[in-house]
C-alpha cells in the first residue's frame, strides 16, 4: 500500500534489489579508497617523512597564523555582511521607489558578479596595501546581498495581521520593522543565515588570489617550499588543512545549532510572585462580602476559598 504520494514501500523484491545495491555500492566506494591508499603508498605520500613536517615549529607557527588570519578576515565580512545584509533587505522593502530601486539593482548587480571578480577589483582598484580589508569587503558585499535577500523572505514570510495590529496600536514603520518584522524574520532564516556565515567561511580561501596569507596561501606555501624525500608534501598537506577547515565549519554549525535551540525556546507562562497572606479583617471583611482570595501557589487563605 502506498504510503505517500511521493514514494511508495517497496516490496520484498525491491527491498531485495536495494540490500544488493547498497553492498555493491558500499564494496565499490571501499575498493576506490583502498586503490588510492595503495597509489599514495607506492608514489610515497604516506611515508611519516611526509607527516613529520607538522612537528616543526616554523610549519606550526605558520599555520597558526594563517589561522587567526583567517578568523580575522571572516569575523569582518561576518559582521560586515549581516550588517549590510539588514540594510539592503529595509531598503528593498522601502515604500521610497528611489531607495528601493537603489537596493534591488545592488542587490541584483552584485549577485551576478562572481565573488573572486569583486574581491580583485577592490583589491586591485582601492585597497591594494590592505588584502585583509580588502577580501572582508568583497566577502561582505557578496554574501551582504545574499543575506538581503533571506532577510527579505523572512520579512515577507510574517503573517500580514502582526503588521497590521502593530500599526494599528500606534506605532510608526521603523518600529514595526525593528521590534515585530525582524526579530521574527531572524529567528525563521537562522538557518539559512548561518549557512551562509559558513559559506562565508570557506570563501575566505579567496584571499590567496589577492596575497593574503589565509590557510589556503599558507598550505601553498608549505607544499611548495618543503621538499621530502626529493617529493613535494600536496598530500599531507590537504588533508590537515582540510581537516582544519572542516573543524572550523563544524563549530561554526554547531554554535548556530545551539543559538537556534535557545532561540525557539517558548515560555510556558509568566512567572507570577506569590501572595502574601491578607491580614485577618481583610479575610474576614471577604467572607462577609462572598469574595473569594486565593493564592497563586497553595489554597485559599480566606473561609470559603477553593485552591488553585
Amino acid at each position: 500500500m502506498s504510503a505517500s504520494v511521493l514514494y511508495d514501500t517497496p516490496g520484498p523484491k525491491a527491498r531485495v534489489r536495494n540490500r544488493v545495491f547498497a553492498v555493491v555500492g558500499t564494496l565499490a566506494i571501499v575498493a576506490l579508497i583502498a586503490v588510492s591508499i595503495m597509489r599514495l603508498e607506492e608514489k610515497g605520500h604516506l611515508d611519516y617523512a611526509m607527516w613529520d613536517i607538522f612537528n616543526y615549529s616554523g610549519i606550526r607557527q605558520n599555520i597558526a597564523d594563517a589561522l587567526i588570519a583567517t578568523l580575522k578576515a571572516f569575523a569582518l565580512a561576518a559582521v560586515g555582511s549581516l550588517v549590510l545584509g539588514v540594510l539592503l533587505a529595509v531598503g528593498r522593502l522601502s515604500d521610497h521607489k528611489p531607495v528601493r530601486w537603489f537596493a534591488t539593482g545592488f542587490i541584483e548587480l552584485f549577485r551576478s558578479i562572481p565573488l573572486l571578480i569583486t574581491i580583485y577589483a577592490v583589491w586591485v582598484g582601492f585597497l591594494t596595501d590592505y588584502s585583509m580589508w580588502a577580501l572582508a569587503i568583497g566577502l561582505s558585499i557578496y554574501n551582504g546581498c545574499v543575506q538581503a535577500e533571506v532577510l527579505r523572505a523572512g520579512i515577507n514570510a510574517v503573517p500580514k495581521g502582526q503588521r497590521e495590529a502593530a500599526y494599528a496600536l500606534g506605532m510608526s514603520k521603523t518600529q514595526v520593522m525593528t521590534y515585530v518584522l525582524m526579530p521574527q524574520a531572524i529567528r525563521a532564516m537562522l538557518p539559512t543565515i548561518i549557512s551562509q556565515l559558513v559559506v562565508t567561511l570557506k570563501d575566505t580561501s579567496l584571499g590567496f588570489i589577492i596575497l593574503y596569507p589565509e590557510l589556503l596561501y599558507s598550505a601553498r606555501l608549505i607544499a611548495s617550499n618543503t621538499q621530502v624525500n626529493g617529493q613535494y608534501p600536496y598530500v599531507s598537506v590537504i588533508v590537515v588543512f582540510g581537516a582544519i577547515y572542516i573543524a572550523l565549519c563544524l563549530a561554526l554549525s554547531a554554535l548556530a545549532t545551539w543559538i537556534e535551540k535557545r532561540g525557539r525556546r517558548a515560555k510556558t507562562g509568566i512567572a507570577v510572585a506569590g501572595a502574601t497572606p491578607p491580614p485577618a479583617d481583610g479575610a474576614a471583611n471577604a467572607a462577609g462580602t462572598g469574595i473569594q482570595l486565593t493564592g497563586t501557589d497553595g489554597p485559599a487563605d480566606g473561609p470559603g476559598g477553593a485552591g488553585n
